[in-house]
């Protein structure tokens, strides 16, 4: 994401008793006692001085043809505020659990606490209360790498989670763990420094080297190889074994110089 995206908590607010119509909000938890019954619903006493009205397609998830299948007069029910309109002393209630998150809820960034509800090898679904669950792929588990989803969770945990894109259009919505967990420091590693080593090779190498064209030359000349002795070809030396052998062959030849004036 390029943007920074501030980090919402989204809580649901403690249940209160209403005691009047202005009390009352949207997606509320009422208990309510059957009034009376019409063709088109029924009208419920929630306990704030006006009678809420219940439509028969809010009766329950399943279609109803008579009210009077489902409700009776004196019934205790449970049912949600579904719309408030004081000025007009007007309630709608609905006996269908409402959605906790709806897509105008839905922010980018905004943390929910949801429960994982199966596992996919391409990442975990986690419920939030949305329309649809909410997918945490595999990539957004873990900062760690994670061969499969059940090495970081499994089905009924509960699990926080961050927003990281929906789509109403598509029925998305993409989550995250990872997120919200703190980044590890990255590991330093401390160079490998090879100068000991190359040094113990140059000291190692095999000491059964040819003789450089100086040597073969001072050897000519005190007569201890053949003078028609081809020069052939040499192992290539180290920096410090060729400043050795170059200390040699002058000491060679400063020798070699000094034993020829006293023969002289």
């Amino acid at each position: 994401m390029s943007e920074e995206s501030t980090i919402t908590t989204v809580e649901t607010p403690p249940e209160t008793t209403p005691k009047t119509i202005h009390d009352l909000k949207r997606k509320m938890k009422l208990k309510g006692v059957v009034k009376r019954l019409e063709l088109y619903g029924a009208f419920i006493d929630v306990g704030v001085g006006v009678d809420a009205l219940i439509h028969i397609s809010q009766l329950g998830p399943e279609p109803v043809n008579r009210v009077a299948d489902v409700l009776s007069e004196g019934d205790e029910v449970t049912v949600w505020v579904d719309k408030v309109i004081p000025e007009r002393n007007q309630i709608m209630v609905t006996m269908i659990e409402p959605i906790a998150v709806e897509w105008s809820d839905l922010k980018t960034g905004q943390v929910y606490t949801g429960k994982v509800t199966r596992l996919e090898n391409f990442g975990a679904f986690v419920d939030i209360g949305a329309e649809r669950e909410g997918l945490v792929h595999i990539s957004e588990l873990s900062h760690d790498y994670v061969k499969h989803p059940s090495e970081v969770v499994k089905v009924g945990d509960e699990v926080q989670v961050q927003v990281l894109s929906f789509s109403k259009r598509k029925r998305r919505i993409d989550l995250s763990i990872k997120a919200l967990l703190e980044k590890p420091e990255p590991e330093i590693v401390a160079p490998v420094h090879n100068g000991g080593q190359k040094e113990s090779f140059d000291e190692e190498e095999d000491d059964d080297v040819l003789p450089t064209a100086m040597e073969i030359a001072l050897r000519k000349a005190l007569g201890q190889i053949d003078s028609d002795l081809q020069l052939p070809s040499r192992k290539p030396q180290s920096k410090r074994r060729r400043k050795k052998s170059l200390a040699n062959q002058e000491d060679i030849l400063h020798r070699t110089l000094q034993l020829q004036r006293e023969e002289n």
